[in-house]
């Protein structure tokens, strides 16, 4: 894969939002992660819910460091046959491509399911190529990242599916 298509693919899972880029809340995203998660080991539906909303909030705040915060330190990001993004340094560095690449970006969480093998986030994105050397062309894909939560009800790995022809595609003509 080429240096620029990476820059767009790898990056592309890791941004989730929820159907709003706005966070009320003044107070740190991942202060009330961590007072939620510490609290309750065992997140029940509503906890995963608010923690995916939360998550998906981080992807929308142009702070790729806030995208980290929701990993544990060595938490890994994976995206398709890609490798994984190892830290949370890494995992900022990926966030921060997506952001950039991506400066309108809007990710809408379609679904959680929770399954034997982690939880499901499922997801679409939407927004526009029209960041340094972008093609400036309106992209609408799905796809899902496979979670495994730390102790600490931090995400320790992250593997994401979603149609890599579709979205290079897109990159190349724009939304159908």
């Amino acid at each position: 894969m080429n240096s620029k298509l990476f820059l767009f693919t790898f990056p592309f899972l890791s941004f989730t939002l929820v159907t709003s880029c706005n966070n009320p809340s003044d107070k740190s995203t991942t202060d009330t992660l961590h007072t939620e998660i510490k609290n309750n080991k065992i997140m029940d539906k509503e906890q995963l819910a608010d923690f995916a909303k939360k998550y998906s909030a981080a992807w929308c705040s142009q702070r790729p460091e806030s995208v980290a915060a929701f990993f544990s330190i060595n938490g890994s990001l994976k995206v398709n046959a890609d490798s994984p993004a190892v830290g949370r340094e890494a995992i900022t560095k990926v966030a921060q491509g997506f952001m950039t690449a991506f400066p309108d970006m809007v990710v809408a969480m379609d679904s959680l399911v929770t399954k034997p093998n982690g939880t499901e986030f499922h997801w679409t994105l939407t927004g526009t190529n029209s960041g340094l050397g972008g093609t400036g062309n309106k992209v609408k894909v799905s796809g899902f990242e496979l979670w495994h939560f730390d102790k600490d009800g931090l995400i320790q790995e992250s593997i994401g599916s979603f149609n890599a022809d579709e979205y290079n595609r897109q990159l190349k003509v724009g939304v159908k």
